[in-house]
C-alpha cells in the first residue's frame, strides 16, 4: 500500500531506517523522471523543482567560498542576530547537546555565523562542510534546513533523502527563519541538525518556538529604543510650530506634534538630510537626530497626480517597490508576503477582496484577518496609492511589474497569473 507524505513523516518517528529507504526511492525516482512511489511533501517537492531549474548537482556537494575568520567576525558584530544569541542558546543548546544535535545560526545570506552543540556531531558536520563561514543557501547546497526556510519564509524540517544532495542524506535538519519585527525582513535562520537517528517530529515546533522568542526579544529592544528616542524628541518638538514628527531610522514614530499620530512613516531606502518627498506627507524636511530623524512637513498639500509604481520582483532576496511622481521618487524593499499581495493587486486592477487574497496567498479564504493586518502594513507606505473594499491600486497609479522567470514562486500556495513582464496590467473583465 502506498504511503502518503504525512505517513512518511510519522514513519520516520518510529522506523527511521525504513522511512529513509522510502525517501531515497522517492528522490531517485524524482531525479530520473520515473513514477514516484509516494509524493514528497509539498515544501520538499517545490524545493527539488527549484534545485533542478537552478542546476544544483544532486550527486556532489559544493564547498567553496568559505568566509575568512575576520569576515565571520565582522558579520557577527554587525548582525542583529547577536542580540538574540543568548535566547537561542538558552532555548536550544541544553536539549540539543543531550539529543546529539547541534545548533546552527546563519545570516540572511545563508552564511553560518555560529555553530554549537554536541562535539561528536560537530565533527560529523565538518565532514559535510557544515562549518562556520560556509554558504548554505538552497541554490548552493540544495534543499536543507538553513537555505530552504530562508526561501520559503517558514519553518522547514528536512529528513534523510529529502535533502537534494546525496551526501546529506544521513542528516536531519529543522530550521526556522528569524525576521526583524521592525520591517519583517529576514535577518537569519536558526537550525537544529544531527545524524539521521536523532530525528524527532517535534523538533520543528521546538525550533520555531525558540525563533519566535528571539523575535519577541527584538521587539522588546525596539520598544526600549523608541522610548530613548522619545526622550530626545520631546524638547525638540516643543519648540516647533506646524506639523512634525520624530521617527527612528526605520520610520517608527517616537513622537508627533501638530498632526495625528501615525505608527510608522515610510522612509526612502537611502535616507539623508534635506527636502524629501514622502508618500504619506508630501514634501518634508529631514534633519538627523541621535537615533533617528526629525521630519518637518512642508506647507504644500499632498496631491494625487499620476504616479508610476514599479514592482521589481525579479530577485527573491531583493524584491522592491519604486514610486515616482512629480515630487520625486523613493524605493522600498518588500517582504515576500507583501510582494505577493502587491503582485496580485497589480495583476487584478479591478481589485481583490480580503477573502480573494487569503485564498490566493494562503490557500484558505477564511484567513481574512491575516490579510487585513498585512494590507494595513502595506498601506503605511503606499497609503495614497491604494483603495480598499476591494483592495486595489488607485486609477492614478501607473503600475509596472517586473517578474522572475518563474512567477509561480511568488505565490507558493496558488497558481500565479500569466508569467512575463507586464506594464500596467489590464483591468479584470
Amino acid at each position: 500500500m502506498a504511503l502518503s507524505p504525512m505517513d512518511v513523516t510519522h514513519l520516520a518517528a518510529v522506523d527511521t531506517a525504513r522511512a529513509a529507504r522510502v525517501l531515497d526511492e522517492v528522490r531517485s525516482a524524482a531525479l530520473s523522471g520515473q513514477r514516484l512511489p509516494v509524493a514528497p511533501r509539498p515544501v520538499i517537492g517545490q524545493s527539488w523543482e527549484r534545485m533542478l531549474r537552478s542546476g544544483v548537482d544532486p550527486d556532489h556537494d559544493v564547498r567553496s567560498g568559505t568566509l575568512s575568520r575576520e569576515e565571520v567576525q565582522r558579520r557577527r558584530e554587525s548582525s542583529t542576530l547577536r542580540h538574540v544569541l543568548p535566547v537561542l542558546r538558552e532555548g536550544l543548546l541544553s536539549v540539543a547537546d543531550v539529543a546529539h544535535h547541534i545548533m546552527v545560526v546563519a545570516d540572511e545570506e545563508g552564511r553560518v555565523l555560529w555553530r554549537e552543540g554536541s562535539a561528536p556531531v560537530l565533527r560529523k558536520a565538518d565532514g559535510l562542510g557544515f562549518e562556520v563561514g560556509a554558504d548554505w543557501r538552497e541554490d548552493v547546497v540544495g534543499t536543507n534546513g538553513v537555505g530552504t526556510p530562508a526561501v520559503t519564509g517558514r519553518p522547514v524540517q528536512v529528513f534523510a533523502s529529502e535533502h537534494f544532495v546525496r551526501s546529506h542524506a544521513a542528516w536531519t535538519c529543522a530550521g526556522a527563519p528569524i525576521t526583524d519585527p521592525r520591517d519583517g525582513r529576514l535577518i537569519g535562520v536558526v537550525d537544529v541538525s544531527g545524524p539521521l537517528e536523532t530525528m524527532h517530529p517535534a523538533t520543528l515546533a521546538w525550533v520555531d518556538s525558540v525563533a519566535k522568542l528571539a523575535e519577541a526579544r527584538l521587539r522588546e529592544r525596539h520598544v526600549r529604543s523608541l522610548e530613548r528616542l522619545r526622550a530626545v524628541a520631546a524638547p525638540v518638538l516643543a519648540r516647533l510650530d506646524g506639523r512634525a514628527l520624530v521617527v527612528d531610522r526605520h520610520g517608527w514614530t517616537a513622537a508627533v506634534t501638530g498632526m495625528p499620530y501615525t505608527e510608522r512613516l515610510a522612509l526612502p531606502a537611502s535616507v539623508s538630510a534635506g527636502m524629501r518627498w514622502l508618500p504619506a506627507l508630501g514634501r518634508c524636511s529631514l534633519e538627523p537626530l541621535a537615533g533617528g530623524w526629525l521630519v518637518r512637513v512642508a506647507d504644500e498639500p499632498v496631491t494625487r497626480d499620476a504616479v508610476r509604481v514599479v514592482l521589481d520582483l525579479r530577485e527573491p532576496r531583493r524584491r522592491s517597490v519604486e514610486v515616482s511622481g512629480q515630487a520625486g521618487s523613493w524605493t522600498r524593499e518588500l517582504s515576500p508576503r507583501h510582494a505577493g499581495l502587491l503582485y496580485l493587486l497589480a495583476v487584478h486592477r479591478a481589485g481583490r477582496s480580503a477573502a480573494d487574497l487569503a485564498r490566493e496567498v494562503f490557500g484558505d479564504p477564511a484567513r481574512t484577518v491575516t490579510v487585513r493586518a498585512e494590507m494595513s502594513r502595506v498601506r503605511r507606505y503606499l497609503g495614497s496609492l491604494l483603495d480598499h473594499r476591494p483592495y486595489r491600486f488607485t486609477e492614478s497609479a501607473e503600475v509596472e511589474v517586473l517578474l522572475p522567470d518563474h512567477p509561480d514562486e511568488l505565490l507558493p500556495r496558488a497558481a500565479a497569473p500569466v508569467p512575463g513582464r507586464r506594464r500596467r496590467p489590464a483591468p479584470d473583465a
